[in-house]
């Protein structure tokens, strides 16, 4: 160990000095943070899967319905549910990336949106398919706020909206009768 002789004390050279000790503390409090960030993104993107596997099943729409090239509605939910199911199961062998993480969750509302509006015109316009289908479409849309250019995945209050939102899309599809 090297010991540098400064006026006002000795420091040895191989201790970290305050600020890297900060910039190692920060950089484990970044992984740590971006670690929950995906779990909380990636449990919201599974939730709207289920309720977009939920509303196709409710619609009659089977996996063999996906389409390279989806041209009706139920096509789309079915290819938009497979992407979002590959997406989700090969979140786990990536990088921490809150707002690639994000991304996937809002695809998943996405696609659940999508198997809403399939469920909604398959059972018939009722009270209860029309606020599951709104339920679906603000969930979307919260969902993806939280992935936007202002959130990025990291924004509480946004993440905070686009669980509740998703909570409240779950309950209104199992109120319809979809879930």
């Amino acid at each position: 160990m090297i010991t540098v002789v400064r006026e006002d004390r000795e420091m040895a050279m191989s201790e970290p000095t305050g600020a890297e000790r900060l910039a190692t503390s920060q950089a484990e409090i970044g992984l740590a943070s971006a670690a929950a960030l995906r779990e909380m993104h990636a449990a919201r993107g599974r939730k709207a899967l289920a309720r977009a596997a939920a509303a196709c099943r409710y619609a009659g729409v089977e996996e063999h319905d996906a389409q390279a090239v989806p041209r009706d509605p139920a096509a789309k939910a079915a290819n938009a549910l497979r992407l979002s199911a590959q997406v989700l199961a090969e979140l786990d062998h990536s990088p921490l990336d809150p707002a690639a993480d994000a991304r996937c969750a809002r695809n998943a509302a996405a696609a659940a949106a999508i198997a809403a509006q399939v469920a909604r015109d398959h059972g018939g316009l009722t009270e209860s398919s029309a606020a599951a289908y709104r339920a679906a479409l603000k969930a979307s849309q919260a969902a993806m706020q939280a992935a936007g250019s202002e959130g990025m995945g990291r924004n509480e209050e946004l993440n905070a909206d686009a669980d509740s939102a998703e909570a409240d899309a779950s309950l209104a599809a199992q109120a319809a009768g979809w879930i």
